[in-house]
């Protein structure tokens, strides 16, 4: 892999385990943003802490394919993008058209770690 994909994972990668750290977080402190959301979407407040662990844990994959166990990484790559991809089906149905451009924004920073994952 050249330097300017490694470069580009890195990066990409750091930022995708920050979001999702702050987004896990966000989960598990019940923030108001999030039950709003979530009451929008009609998702059950007690999906929060599930929702969270897979945010954190694929932030934690990203971070591990980082540290040298790039299958890790590849895999947590994929399940956050299909994670954001359920995100964006919860959103549309309901027309909660306001929050797609969050989600997709998530999905889009996923799908680009996921793409450089695959090209490392």
């Amino acid at each position: 892999m050249s330097t300017a994909y490694s470069t580009a994972y890195v990066i990409v990668a750091g930022v995708v385990i920050v979001a999702n750290t702050w987004s896990a977080c966000a989960n598990f402190t019940r923030a108001q943003f999030v039950i709003a959301n979530m009451a929008e979407l009609g998702i059950p407040q007690s999906w929060l802490p599930g929702l969270g662990v897979l945010k954190a844990a694929g932030a934690a994959g990203l971070l591990l394919g980082l540290l040298g166990v790039p299958s890790v990484g590849l895999a947590a790559a994929v399940g956050l993008v299909l994670y954001y991809v359920g995100a964006v089906v919860a959103h549309v149905p309901r027309r909660a058209y306001r929050l797609v451009p969050f989600a997709g924004g998530y999905l889009a920073l996923s799908a680009a770690a996921l793409s450089l994952a695959v090209a490392r």
